[in-house]
């Protein structure tokens, strides 16, 4: 197994935690009505920053006052409630009860906790391919909530990888395939057709699969699918296919654009 790796959610707690400042815990303890966050949802105050939201706006405005202040003050504890109405110069309706407690030791722990949980639910992408695409697509995921791994069979190409972006040099791509846990996502963006193809296949006889994707054109799906013929594959399986990837509303095909595409497609299926 080896050692967990961290994900977004731990490194931007980390981040934080180092700053050393003292901090109020703030969480949504109670929500009514419409309103831009769920309960439960946190957000830490420092005198000098924050760690994640609770909506922004107006609710988050005075609550980060009211957290300042009771640091400030000494405070440890507090609560209040906020109505998202007229007299706020908001539109919502909502009312929410924000809970405020000085972090603790034990506070601290209990996000660490819920941060390493969060990470080990973000869906797994591997992306096929280091090249133009696949580095642009690497650093379009590496903010969101997924795990990247990147498979090449050049070295170089591995280097300048987002630092969330786990290499894999594989003389053989395709059998990484089979070391994929159900619900993983495939993206295929490697500088040769065939070893596109010899992945996709892999990839389709999966059934539990999330998401497969291929770079490419309609003429590349056509060459793919009489590929996928010969080799007596499943025509229902083809139909899971993406490709191309990103769309075909957006013309434009520089590796940026085309990687947020994939990203936005990624989401759908995360969410």
């Amino acid at each position: 197994m080896g050692e967990e790796r961290s994900g977004p959610e731990s490194e931007a707690l980390a981040r934080f935690l180092e700053r050393g400042e003292p901090a109020i815990l703030t969480t949504l303890a109670r929500v009514e009505g419409s309103a831009p966050r769920t309960e439960g949802t946190t957000m830490l105050v420092s005198p000098t920053g924050l760690h994640g939201t609770i909506g922004g706006g107006y609710a988050e405005f005075e609550t980060i006052a009211q957290a300042r202040a009771m640091l400030a003050a000494g405070e440890t504890t507090g609560q209040r409630l906020l109505i998202l109405g007229p007299d706020s110069g908001q539109c919502c309706g909502g009312r929410l009860t924000v809970d405020f407690h000085r972090l603790t030791p034990g506070l601290v722990a209990r996000l660490r906790d819920a941060a390493r949980a969060a990470d080990r639910q973000m869906r797994h992408v591997m992306l096929f391919g280091a090249g133009h695409v696949g580095k642009a697509l690497a650093g379009a995921l590496s903010p969101l909530p997924f795990d990247i791994s990147v498979v090449e069979t050049r070295g170089e190409e591995l280097d300048g990888l987002p630092a969330r972006a786990r290499p894999v040099l594989s003389a053989l791509p395709e059998s990484e395939i089979a070391r994929l846990a159900p619900g993983s996502a495939v993206v295929i963006l490697t500088h040769d057709h065939a070893l596109d193809f010899l992945i996709g296949r892999e990839a389709l006889n999966r059934d539990d699969l999330a998401y497969v994707g291929m770079i490419g054109s309609k003429t590349k799906r056509a060459r793919f699918a009489g590929f996928w013929t010969r080799e007596g594959g499943d025509p229902a399986r083809l139909q899971r296919l993406v490709l191309p990837i990103g769309g075909s509303e957006v013309k434009d095909k520089r590796p940026a654009v085309i990687a947020a595409l994939v990203a936005a497609e990624l989401l759908k299926i995360r969410f």
